[in-house]
């Protein structure tokens, strides 16, 4: 099937999925309220097959070290599906399957599955890695970029992590765990009950974005957007917390945004 725009509706909420741009969703409109910021690279795209920045865009399988472009330097960032253009696989009103075969620069074949589903008060986004060649580390996340602001006050965020990440000089994890710190943030947050967080947009709406993964990067550092990615692992997670794929276990992970108005 082609890889052209697929818009998904319930109710009057209406999700347009992009195959062509990185297998990104580049809307949501909740009630006429457009939720993600606008633009080819926003919206909210996937990160696989790693999430937030490689140090020096290196990683090591085994004895093996394997290097990445640096599309952030010195580092390598959010992977390389966001590049590529996905096909799609099936599609019904409400729900698009759509996949992408990773290829180089990252050095292992494999096949990404996206699933979008939309409901009237949820979408939920399911993504898995698949080979059947060679295992390999890999980290699967989103990252959305929401609208700050709706049309009403700026949008507030709550949520309560077991931990922080402390971040170096260099963006990356040192690897030591602290208490939670006020923003702004470009932090990766430990969530081990599962990511939980609220946005509210205050007399408009509130959205909950939860996971069963553990951990989440808050970053609110810009004015028009705040972005909530939950993700298998922390940024750097190639090295410091691989998840192997393997030919009899992919690596799978699921976000729902719930909806309601206030």
């Amino acid at each position: 099937m082609s890889n052209e725009d697929i818009t998904l509706t319930a109710g009057d909420a209406e999700a347009t999925v992009q195959p062509g741009n990185g297998g990104r969703i580049g809307g949501l409109r909740v009630g006429g309220l457009e939720l993600l910021r606008q633009g080819g690279k926003f919206g909210c795209f996937p990160m696989v097959p790693w999430c937030g920045r490689i140090r020096d865009g290196e990683f090591r399988d085994g004895a093996t070290v394997h290097r990445m472009p640096l599309n952030s330097p010195p580092h390598a960032i959010h992977g390389t599906a966001r590049d590529g253009a996905w096909r799609t696989a099936r599609v019904s009103a409400d729900e698009a399957v759509i996949t992408y075969d990773l290829v180089e620069p990252w050095p292992y074949p494999a096949r990404v599955t996206q699933v979008v589903t939309l409901t009237e008060d949820s979408l939920t986004l399911r993504m898995s890695v698949e080979t059947y060649a060679s295992s390999f580390p890999a980290q699967i996340g989103w990252h959305p970029w929401f609208n700050r602001n709706l049309g009403g006050e700026d949008v507030r965020l709550d949520f309560r992590p077991a931990w922080q990440e402390e971040r170096g000089e260099d963006h990356l994890p040192t690897g030591r765990r602290v208490d939670p710190k006020p923003g702004p943030w470009d932090d990766c947050f430990g969530m081990p009950d599962g990511v939980d967080v609220a946005l509210t947009w205050p007399g408009q709406l509130e959205l909950k974005v939860t996971s069963p993964d553990q951990w989440v990067v808050v970053y609110d550092e810009q004015e028009a957007a705040v972005c909530v990615e939950p993700q298998t692992g922390p940024p750097n997670g190639l090295n410091t917390r691989p998840r192997l794929v393997t030919p009899l276990e992919p690596l799978e992970a699921a976000t729902t945004w719930a909806w309601r108005r206030n």
